[in-house]
């Protein structure tokens, strides 16, 4: 069967073969109640209680700060409502190329009287720091800014950020889904309050995720119930997502150091070849992720582009993975000042623990003769 080369890994990852075996037993023999009293169900917990320490060591954090939810969005959701909830209205600042599962849940806080304020950022995609000052002296009670951006790959220096925030008095949320596992993540070294993380952006499973929190942080939980995972998220727990979970992250982490520097050769050798061809690559000039490239070739739409390399054996995408059925052009584009058009034009490859030389190198060649076939196209459009 045909196996085209994956190329779009900060939308998801495979399941690392080690992560599956270690899932297998809890989706057979091992089945219990993590809640249940009997041996069936202390076999759950202990195995809960081993992720959640795994969980925990991969970002530099303590076991009791890790809150396991169904995902980032979840994880996401819980910290903006959660906090809402239990302080009074105010300003919530989100940075302007912030997901939109925190975007949304930020807008929705204005129903009960909260303003939301957007922080710009410059044509690299970071935070302009006239703005950032702005946002501070205007006394934000809760600040949401992701430390890896999803389509850019562009790094913010969230250390900073949440240490002027400390100052406010604001409780400040990481949005790390996208930083787990191409760098190193220690949510005690960044400050932050409270920092999202998800499984399957690292070789775990869908449906499984983590808010890591602060335990002086107060939340009101979003969903009531069995008082699960410290009253914040009640719900019997998905054993074997959460096992998988804990794998992925000491894999992941055991793996970084070596895997950033492969992945930055990789990205670089893709980059050098797309300069030669006059192609825009967004955010060059940032620190970025070591696996991300998001470019555009001026003329060509991203969404046929992007057909036309699925066609030819390459999966890619045309902007995040969750808003892709959306037609409007990159949101974090636009918040940069891209022209509408040439947003629409981007492409984004992201690479991961499977990538290879050839890989790259057949992507680059294939991409030539596309661009040369689309452009040749176009011009004769022109003409007609």
């Amino acid at each position: 069967m045909f196996a085209p080369v994956y190329l779009d890994w900060n939308a998801t990852s495979p399941i690392d073969p080690a992560v599956r075996d270690a899932m297998l037993p809890w989706l057979g023999s091992r089945f219990g109640n993590a809640s249940s009293r009997h041996e069936y169900g202390r076999q759950a917990r202990a195995a809960i209680d081993e992720a959640r320490a795994r969980v925990a060591a991969a970002v530099g954090a303590h076991a009791t700060e890790v809150i396991f939810t169904s995902g980032g969005s979840e994880a996401n959701n819980l910290f903006i409502k959660g906090a809402a909830a239990v302080l009074k209205p105010g300003m919530i600042a989100v940075s302007a190329l912030e997901h939109p599962c925190v975007r949304e849940p930020a807008r929705q806080l204005r129903r009960a009287d909260w303003t939301v304020r957007e922080i710009a950022v410059d044509r690299q995609g970071v935070i302009k720091a006239s703005d950032w000052q702005a946002v501070m002296a205007a006394r934000p009670a809760l600040v949401s800014v992701m430390l890896a951006n999803n389509e850019t790959g562009v790094l913010q220096d969230v250390a900073s950020l949440a240490r002027e925030a400390r100052t406010a008095a604001a409780w400040f949320h990481t949005d790390a889904v996208q930083a787990l596992g191409k760098i190193p993540v220690d949510f005690r070294a960044l400050g932050v309050n409270a920092m999202t993380l998800s499984a399957h952006k690292i070789g775990g499973p869908l449906g499984a995720g983590a808010l890591v929190l602060d335990k002086r942080v107060e939340l009101m939980p979003l969903v009531a119930g069995g008082g699960q995972e410290r009253g914040l998220r009640s719900g019997t727990e998905n054993v074997a997502a959460i096992v998988g979970f804990g794998v992925a992250c000491e894999l992941a982490t055991a793996r970084v150091e070596d895997e950033m520097l492969r992945l930055a050769e990789l990205r670089d050798r893709l980059e050098a070849a797309l300069a030669e061809r006059h192609v825009r690559v967004f955010s060059a000039g940032a620190r970025r992720l070591p696996n991300t490239v998001f470019f555009a070739v001026d003329g060509i739409d991203g969404e046929t582009l992007v057909a036309k390399l699925d066609r030819a054996g390459f999966a890619c995408a045309s902007g995040s993975a969750c808003s892709s059925a959306n037609p409007e052009p990159s949101h974090t584009l636009l918040a940069m000042g891209v022209e509408p058009e040439l947003a629409r034009a981007a492409v984004r490859v992201s690479l991961g623990r499977d990538t290879r030389v050839e890989d790259v190198e057949q992507f680059i060649g294939c991409l030539g003769r596309l661009i040369s076939e689309l452009s040749n196209l176009a011009a004769m459009a022109v003409q007609q």
